[in-house]
C-alpha cells in the first residue's frame, strides 16, 4: 500500500479543468490493479490523464489506515493523439484501450467527476442507473454539478455517471440544493 503522498495526482498536468486538455480522450482497461502505475507511467511521458480517487479507511491488526483507490476501479482516462495512445500501451498496465466515440458527452461527465472531488465531496462507487431524474445543484461549492437524483431510505444521493463504463459515483446531498433538469 502507498502511503498518501506517493500517490500519482487524481489529474496531470495541474490544471483547472479536463476541458483545458486538447486531443482525445482514451480509456485504459488496466490489469488489475494497475491503475496508479499507469497513471505515474502516464506523467513521466508527460501524457495528460484523470484518475479519480477516493479515500478509504482500513483498519487490520487494530491499526488505521487511510488508502486513496480508483473511483472506477481498473480504469485510467487519458488524453492525447494516437502515439499517445500507442506509447500509453508500451506500458504492459493496460489489457485494452477503449475508443470514445463521443467525446463531448465523456469530457462533460469527467468534468461533473473532477468537481465534486476538487470540493473536497466523498464519492463511492454506486450501480450506474438507468432511471431517475437528472438534477442540478443550485447553491454551494458543488453549484452546477449534474447528476441523477437517488433516494434511498432517508437519504438524498446525487448520482455522478460514466455511461461509457457502465459505472457511476454517489454522494449524500441535502434534497433542496437541487433541481429538475429539463
Amino acid at each position: 500500500m502507498l502511503k498518501l503522498e506517493d500517490n500519482p495526482p487524481i489529474l496531470y498536468p495541474a490544471i483547472n479543468s479536463l476541458s483545458e486538455l486538447e486531443g482525445l480522450w482514451w480509456v485504459a482497461h488496466c490489469k488489475a490493479r494497475n491503475e496508479k502505475a499507469l497513471a505515474k507511467f502516464l506523467t513521466r511521458r508527460e501524457i495528460g490523464y484523470f484518475l479519480p480517487l477516493r479515500e478509504k479507511l482500513t483498519v487490520r491488526k487494530g491499526r488505521r489506515y487511510k488508502a486513496l483507490l480508483p473511483l472506477f476501479s481498473g480504469y485510467v482516462f487519458f488524453n492525447g493523439d494516437r502515439d499517445s495512445r500507442y506509447l500509453a500501451l508500451t506500458s504492459n498496465r493496460i489489457a485494452q484501450v477503449i475508443e470514445v466515440v463521443d467525446q463531448p458527452k465523456l469530457v462533460h461527465e469527467l468534468i461533473q467527476i473532477h468537481l465534486a472531488l476538487s470540493k473536497g465531496a466523498r464519492l463511492d462507487p454506486h450501480p450506474h442507473l438507468k432511471e431517475g431524474d437528472c438534477c442540478r445543484v443550485i447553491a454551494g461549492p458543488l453549484k452546477g454539478t449534474e447528476g441523477i437524483l437517488l433516494r434511498k431510505k432517508n437519504q438524498t444521493k446525487l448520482v455522478l455517471q460514466v455511461d461509457m463504463l457502465g459505472q457511476a459515483a454517489a454522494m449524500e446531498i441535502d434534497a433542496d440544493l437541487l433541481e429538475a433538469i429539463g
